[in-house]
């Protein structure tokens, strides 16, 4: 049975202006890896409504679960929220719950719960909250879309408190040989080799070095054994 599959949404035009870099992509693709879930598709949009409106029905539908990251801060482009139950066709607005955690934490800080900070509470009708235990302003989950903060260390810990209720399957194992020829040597074996072994993937990650062209070749799938024998048999084929 194949695993799980997942997506992942990326929102804001600080990322596709170039301003911010996007590590959040990077983290959730290896907690996936070792979950065994498989991160299929990843998209960034900008804080366009109806962008994000059709990205996330677009990816709910296709894939079991789908993680975005973005746009749920106290600012007025922070508008992921509204447009999350707007896909889902619910009411977004303060929650009681959401807004009794945050008072409770701006409290103790002795800093006011204002118009701006409260923004962080509204959250669609029928979702639940994701734990923040870095900055306490929550994400939320519907339907299978689990909604989460770009600043990394909020990200991972939200993602950390999601990925224990996930169902999973068998981890991705992978192996990788170096071969010393160009791709146009390999690319015809490799190929042959692919079609052998159907439930592994295998990728050509070509580079040059002291005027020489080589591939690190990388086989990836669930069963070790049929890693082995693949890497095996690869190796036969292109001896050093």
């Amino acid at each position: 049975m194949p695993n799980p599959s997942a997506a992942m949404l990326v929102i804001g035009d600080e990322i596709l202006s170039g301003r911010t870099r996007d590590a959040n992509m990077h983290y959730l693709a290896g907690q996936l890896t070792q979950a065994g879930i498989d991160l299929r598709e990843v998209r960034v949009v900008s804080d366009d409504r109806d962008a994000i409106v059709a990205a996330v029905k677009a990816l709910s539908q296709a894939h079991e679960t789908v993680f975005t990251s973005g746009g749920i801060g106290p600012t007025h482009d922070d508008i992921t929220a509204d447009c999350i139950a707007a896909a889902f066709d619910d009411k977004n607005d303060v929650r009681a719950d959401a807004r009794a955690l945050l008072q409770a934490h701006y409290d103790r800080q002795g800093v006011e719960l204002n118009a701006a900070r409260l923004r962080m509470a509204r959250i669609p009708d029928t979702a639940t909250l994701i734990d923040n235990p870095v900055s306490v302003a929550p994400g939320f989950t519907i339907g299978n879309v689990h909604v989460m903060a770009g600043v990394p260390a909020v990200f991972q810990a939200m993602v950390a408190s999601v990925l224990p209720t996930l169902t999973g399957g068998a981890p991705l194992i992978s192996q990788t040989l170096r071969i010393d020829r160009g791709e146009g040597d390999i690319a015809g074996p490799l190929g042959t080799l692919a079609e052998e072994f159907p439930d592994l993937s295998m990728g050509s990650y070509p580079f040059q070095k002291d005027g020489k062209y080589g591939a690190n070749i990388v086989i990836r799938g669930t069963d070790n054994a049929q890693i082995d024998t693949a890497i095996s048999k690869l190796a036969t084929l292109f001896p050093e």
